[in-house]
Formats: structure tokens, sequence, C-alpha cells
């Protein structure tokens, strides 16, 4: 990095929290709002209260803001959800349950983070650069390895080929997340009421739960 740009970061990183919060916010709600292209630098110095001039002095460019927010939200995702989800925790679907209450909250705690990130992932991938992508990717696999890692695989069925059972939950939730993906996409984030999808898949985990798990386990 050049001194330069060391020096532009760390004015940015020094300021007063409060101040500083409200420009990350401020960039947060309107690239979750609109796409790369239509969000509105205008926009975040009204909204942040400060001076255009003095956005470009903390970041040379719209693309540097941008990408600083894509760090920023993927460091608040990985330390307030993934790393709190419970591996101590045998069961898959109680695991599931659990990971899925810590991101209810998290989206509660960090509305605007969550919005944002979920138009980066929602974004085509042509539309992103490979460096971007590589964070995502990583990211998601990283999540794959707290949910699915160390899971007691005596709780399913005797009777089923526990593997494939285990590989068949594996290609729901891939599928649930693609349906979502889906569903969600062109939409404004930060509009939409997120209690009813989590309780959809609470209900679909249920569903799993009783088709896979032994009958005591299922009627727990």
């Amino acid at each position: 990095m050049k001194e330069e740009e060391r020096l532009i970061k760390e004015a940015f990183h020094n300021l007063e929290p409060v101040k500083k919060k409200r420009i990350i916010n401020a960039a947060l709600r309107e690239f979750a709002e609109k796409d790369f292209q239509q969000a509105s630098t205008n926009t975040i110095v009204k909204q942040a209260r400060i001076g255009k001039g003095m956005l470009f002095y903390y970041f040379n460019s719209k693309q540097d803001l941008y990408l600083y927010l894509i760090d920023y939200s993927l460091e608040i995702n990985r330390h307030g959800y993934l790393d709190l989800i419970n591996t101590s925790e045998p069961d898959l679907i109680e695991r599931l349950k659990h990971a899925s209450k810590i991101k209810w909250k998290l989206l509660y705690e960090h509305p605007d983070v969550l919005n944002f990130l979920g138009t980066v992932f929602l974004t085509n991938s042509e539309q992103i650069s490979d460096e971007i992508q590589e964070k995502l990717t990583e990211l998601k696999t990283y999540g794959w390895l707290k949910i699915y890692e160390n899971i007691d695989l005596t709780l399913f069925r005797s009777d089923l080929d526990v593997k494939k059972a285990f590989q068949l939950i594996k290609w729901a939730i891939a599928g649930y997340e693609e349906e979502m993906k889906y569903r969600l996409y062109n939409k404004k984030l930060s509009s939409i009421d997120f209690d009813p999808y989590f309780e959809e898949f609470f209900d679909y985990l249920d569903v799993l739960k009783v088709s896979f798990y032994t009958q005591e386990e299922g009627r727990s």
C-alpha cells in the first residue's frame, strides 16, 4: 500500500466513532437500495452530513468506498455470526436452528450491513471483480465448515444410508439458499420483513428432522 493511501485509511479509521459510523451506515444504505452504478455519493454525503470533498479524501473513489464496505460487512458477518455458531452442538438440525437465530439477531443489530451484503451476494458474478468473488467464496466456505463439521450421524435413522441422507440435507439447504436468491433478486432488501422467511426456514428444518432422524429425535 502506498504511503498516501495508508495515511488516508488511517484518517478514516481514526475518525470520531459516531461520525465514522454515520458515514458507513449512509453508504451501506445507499448501496443496498441501489446497485453500484446507480448509487449516489451525493446522497451518501447528504445522509452522512459531510462534504463531498471529505468523502473522497477518506476514499479515493466510489469503488474504493464500495470495496471498504464489503470488507467491513464481511468482518461483521464473520465475527458477529459465523464465529458464534456452536460447533459443539452435534445435532445438525439444531445447529442450523441455532445459526439462524444468531443471524436473525445480527440482522436486527446490523440491518444495513446484512442488507448491503445480501445485495453483493445477489449480484451476478460477472458484475463483480475476481477479488470480491474470492472473498465471498472464502466466507461461504468458512460458513459451510462451521455448519457441517463434527455432526453426530448416529442421530439419523438406522434404516437410511446416513451419508446420503446427510448429503441430501446439505443439498436441500443449498437449494433453499438458491431459491431465496431467486425470490429476493432485484428487491430492496431494506424494505423486506424477514421474519416470515426465518419462520419458513424453521418449518423446513422440522420437516427434515422428521424425515431423516430416528423416531424419538424426530418427535422431540
